[in-house]
């Protein structure tokens, strides 16, 4: 018993220390301009809750629209990564496509630094005219993503007992049929595994981003460096926007949590 609440308040301990800067976002975007100069110590509670007015248009930013294209973005970027993965991990698993090595290959793509793609993309993306739109950094994000969905989806299937799959192709159920009608009613923890971390990873990304966009497809993580202007850092505004721009995730999330867990432990992690 005593162990279990020292390792539960360790545990406590080491999530606090890495929600600080978090903390320190939602704390810093409820405070008066004039207390956020005076230091980290001066409270003083801002009612009129302009930073979250200024992060929301009021003060010229495009704030909505980064919102939107993160939105979109992500969605995108979990949809493509499902519709593609999915069906490439049936086939790696149950069809023999491509044998194992077909996956060590792919799984290895993940080891190599997204900036290794940069210019590949950039050069690949003008010629397709698709540099600074959403399309293109869905695309982009699926690359990245889609390693991650076929490790999850193929540990997945392999713990789908394969006697139901059996069962259909008797009963005359095609490939298409037998993964569509049998085995994506069964993928929903794996399904929410993927989702939740695809979108999660292409919320948060940096680094394509600012290569690939620079007005059309702006996502938040770009956006915020709008709040530093020449006359200074604006930390209230940038510190509401870090607020706003952490919920969509951590809902989702939330949501999902139960069968985040489920999928990588009974799939990810037995597979």
């Amino acid at each position: 018993m005593k162990r279990n609440l020292w390792a539960s308040g360790l545990a406590a301990l080491f999530a606090f220390f890495f929600m600080l800067p978090l903390i320190g976002a939602v704390y810093t975007s409820f405070r008066t301009d004039n207390a956020i100069a005076s230091g980290p110590f001066v409270w003083e509670f801002d009612s009129k809750f302009t930073h979250y007015k200024n992060a929301m248009g009021a003060a010229g930013y495009d704030f909505a629209s980064f919102f939107q294209n993160s939105i979109l973005i992500s969605i995108g970027t979990v949809i493509l990564t499902t519709l593609i993965s999915l069906p490439a991990a049936y086939s790696i698993v149950r069809l023999g496509f491509g044998g194992a090595w077909l996956l060590r290959i792919a799984l290895s793509l993940r080891i190599l630094p997204a900036v290794f793609f940069i210019i590949p993309f950039y050069k690949l993306f003008t010629n397709l005219s698709i540099v600074d739109s959403v399309r293109g950094l869905i695309l982009a994000n699926t690359f990245v993503n889609i390693t991650l969905a076929l490790l999850i989806f193929s540990s997945t299937i392999k713990d789908l007992p394969y006697e139901i799959e059996e069962a259909a192709h008797v009963d005359g159920a095609g490939v298409f049929r037998t993964l569509t009608s049998i085995v994506f009613p069964l993928m929903g923890p794996g399904l929410a595994a993927v989702g939740v971390l695809t979108f999660i990873f292409s919320w948060s990304d940096y680094l394509f981003a600012v290569v690939l966009s620079s007005s059309n497809a702006t996502p938040v993580t770009v956006g915020a460096a709008n709040f530093v202007t020449s006359y200074g850092v604006r930390w209230g505004d940038i510190s509401a926007a870090v607020t706003l721009s952490v919920l969509p995730p951590l809902i989702f999330a939330t949501l999902a949590q139960k069968y985040l867990v489920k999928g990588l432990s009974s799939g990810a992690i037995k597979g």
